[in-house]
């Protein structure tokens, strides 16, 4: 573009105008591709930073927020004679706070590391399990020639 610098000084100047001074800071290794270790960071900078037992923390925190998502993929039933406004609006938060827990574990799987990528793997599993077991206990109880 004819009248800019190669620096983009029009575009708000150099890097160090836009947080600090980036050659002054610690750098972290963000993964690109999988790996194994405690050396992960997770949905928050320095967490769980090679602490094993906050590893573990997430670990755990990763795999509930995955059965949670599961647990939640089943609308709530709602009560017969209630208004059509309060049901949805029911309906409607259960389904925010589910795709808010899908996008953290999402979130969290973007941290490239195994252990992480197994629990999510391992709540997803679990929770879909809890829904289609309570399904199938519904359903026979309503036939009980099953």
């Amino acid at each position: 573009m004819p009248g800019t610098s190669g620096n983009m000084a029009g575009m708000g100047g150099d890097m160090s105008d836009m947080g600090g001074d980036l050659r002054n800071t610690t750098r972290k290794t963000m993964h690109s591709s999988f790996y194994w270790g405690k050396e992960a960071i997770v949905l928050f900078t320095n967490w769980p930073d090679k602490n094993a037992g906050m590893y573990v923390l997430a670990f755990f925190f990763v795999f509930l927020m995955a059965v949670a998502a599961e647990v939640l993929s089943v609308p709530p039933t709602v009560k017969a004679g209630t208004s059509p406004a309060k049901a949805g609006a029911i309906q409607a938060s259960v389904y925010a706070f589910r795709i808010g827990f899908a996008y953290l574990v999402m979130l969290s799987v973007m941290s490239f590391n195994v252990g992480i990528f197994i629990a999510a793997v391992a709540g997803h599993t679990l929770g879909f399990f809890l829904v289609k077991a309570r399904t199938q206990a519904q359903a026979n109880q309503a036939d009980p020639k099953v």
